[in-house]
């Protein structure tokens, strides 16, 4: 595989992640120093209109892949990428980026989007994990009950946080962050296997409140995916 520009590399990065990435998250995942450098690429991502950039809920610049626009020439690690999960979109990924800041505050610990590597070569990417991981957290922005394979989809992040705490050295706390009460109760007081399955293995579901603009914007999303 030829080399990479710092550019394709930054695309990359953001093609495999879920959340926006900050400059410093960019440099420490691509391990570029200075940090100068990937603000400068980024801007030149962004005047391209390849990279957009806002301020995020910490307060800090973000990036995120503008939908469609992939420079010629760009390489992606793996041959396929996953289908996007149904209600997957810029508004929702926007809306676990304040649910995570939202925890964040509420734990007492910064949460950060993180890729765990794996012995046998496979990586794995948990919505926010703590500096000392000690605190693994998923984040789903859906608004109102989820359907049958959105309860997958749960489940399947709750696998996730389970298989990354089995290879670290210390068992750290689990969470499901939802942002709706209505989203969360199947997996919570609900009398069903996932909430019980979630208890056994001492995964805690935590519910914070979305600003309502974008409450709504998660649910105008959500009505476009299911039309």
């Amino acid at each position: 595989m030829p080399d990479l520009t710092i550019a394709e590399r930054i695309i990359q990065e953001l093609l495999h992640t879920t959340l926006p990435l900050d400059d410093d998250e960019l440099a420490r995942r691509l391990e570029i120093q200075p940090r100068q450098t990937i603000n400068q690429v980024c801007r030149r991502l962004e005047q391209s209109r390849q990279v957009r950039r806002y301020i995020g809920p910490s307060g800090k610049i973000v990036n995120e892949l503008v939908g469609g626009s992939l420079p010629a020439g760009t390489v992606i690690e793996h041959a396929l990428l996953p289908e996007p999960a149904a209600g997957d979109s810029a508004t929702q990924r926007r809306a676990e980026g304040v649910m995570l800041s939202q925890l964040s505050e509420r734990l007492g610990k910064t949460l950060r989007p993180r890729r765990f590597a794996l012995p046998d070569g496979v990586r794995v990417e948990v919505d926010g994990v703590d500096e000392d991981l000690t605190l693994l957290v998923e984040a789903w922005a859906h608004q109102g009950p989820p359907k049958s394979a959105q309860k997958h989809k749960v489940l399947a992040d709750a696998m996730r946080l389970l298989f990354v705490a089995s290879t670290l050295p210390v068992p750290p706390r689990m969470v499901l962050c939802l942002s709706d009460n209505e989203a969360a109760r199947h997996f919570t007081t609900a009398r069903s296997w996932a909430a019980t399955a979630l208890r056994t293995f001492d995964i805690r579901v935590e519910v914070v409140e979305l600003p309502a603009e974008l409450r709504s914007e998660i649910v105008a999303a959500q009505q476009r995916q299911y039309r």
